[in-house]
């Protein structure tokens, strides 16, 4: 429940998405002082770095690119923030994947640099957020870490995104599905965002996450087609922007709920880890679905489009074999042990979350029947 009568909104301070706007990166780092210094995702660093230096070499501008380790912990952190230090860095920017921005955000926040992040893919929503998920150096999960200050600025070059694997687009729209189920169950139960200070929700939260619902709808299907011909659609621009700032934005403003909480269960299972976040959060909004007993027109709307688009609809498309102590270890980890769930307006029981996810594997063999 929320704290107070206030309503709060954060973001960060620019979103620019386009083709070839990494070229500009000079243009838009040079505003921050001439000492720039990237952290770049491993299996791209090679490249990226080379286009680097022809970015930066004909300018005033000195850049140090760090090849990032593969983890978001405490070590990287340490050894990033000592590299960037001894440069002596103006200005910090990420550019890679989850892992490799959350990272830079960890640093920027603890050494007060500006700090621009730059995805690679459209695979979550993480970018646009003010919050970090810490693991070990060994990649076993630690704790959410909720950031002061978001990024001076979001850089999606659309040319280089288009370029990433299809299912990667795809794994970022069920992440950006559950954008506003998530939203309405908060709003529904007055809980808190994830702002900080117990701050309700503002409209333009939940409108954004209206609206993220009603591009994946309209625009999810034939971006996901112009992928696989090789184009960037402007349908394909839209869902990246929902897929990116609108759903960022809208679970941030507004909250998760029972489709994350089921992702937290999912990850229980050792047979998981190979999909990708905003596949196992697809799975949970058909849960969520279920559990709400939501209306038959809106579950045939969403199962049509994840079906359509190819996300997971049953536990058989996760590896997961439907048998009661896998389904019950999901639920006890969903219902119990996590608290993303507990958003939903009514009680939630170990039980009702089981029977909720039995519910939506039928329903999804139902559909793809």
């Amino acid at each position: 429940m929320t704290t107070t009568s206030t309503r709060a909104f954060a973001c960060p301070l620019k979103y620019i998405q386009g083709p070839g706007e990494f070229d500009n990166l000079e243009r838009y780092t040079s505003g921050f002082g001439p000492k720039v210094c990237f952290l770049i995702d491993g299996f791209l660093y090679d490249g990226l770095n080379a286009r680097l230096a022809g970015i930066y070499g004909p300018t005033q501008s000195e850049y140090l690119a760090i090849r990032f380790e593969g983890e978001c912990c405490q070590e990287e952190f340490e050894r990033v923030g000592r590299l960037a230090g001894e440069f002596g860095a103006d200005v910090l920017v990420g550019v890679g994947g989850g892992k490799t921005l959350d990272t830079m955000k960890v640093i920027a926040n603890e050494v007060g640099l500006p700090l621009i992040i730059a995805p690679t893919s459209a695979s979550t929503d993480a970018p646009t957020s003010a919050m970090s998920v810490i693991y070990t150096k060994d990649g076993v999960y630690v704790k959410n870490v909720r950031h002061k200050r978001h990024s001076e600025m979001v850089l999606m070059d659309t040319e280089i995104i288009a370029k990433a694997p299809v299912r990667l687009f795809v794994s970022g729209m069920g992440d950006a599905l559950a954008t506003y189920f998530e939203a309405a169950a908060n709003d529904r139960s007055d809980s808190a965002n994830y702002i900080g200070g117990g701050y309700r929700r503002c409209k333009a939260g939940m409108a954004i996450a209206q609206m993220c619902y009603d591009i994946l709808l309209a625009d999810g299907l034939r971006a996901k087609l112009s992928l696989e011909a090789g184009c960037c659609s402007e349908g394909v621009e839209n869902v990246i922007e929902a897929n990116t700032l609108l759903s960022g934005l809208g679970f941030e403003n507004t909250g998760c709920a029972c489709a994350h909480g089921i992702h937290a269960g999912l990850t229980e299972l050792p047979s998981t880890h190979r999909f990708y976040h905003g596949e196992k959060v697809a799975f949970g909004v058909v849960c969520q679905l279920m559990l709400e007993n939501a209306p038959g027109e809106l579950v045939d709307e969403v199962l049509g489009f994840m079906t359509a688009v190819g996300l997971p609809v049953t536990l058989g498309d996760l590896n997961v074999e439907a048998t009661p102590e896998n389904v019950r270890i999901i639920a006890h980890k969903t219902a119990v042990e996590n608290k993303l769930i507990q958003a939903e307006p009514f009680l939630i029981t170990e039980d009702s979350v089981y029977n909720a996810i039995l519910a939506a594997d039928a329903a999804g063999r139902y559909y793809r029947a």
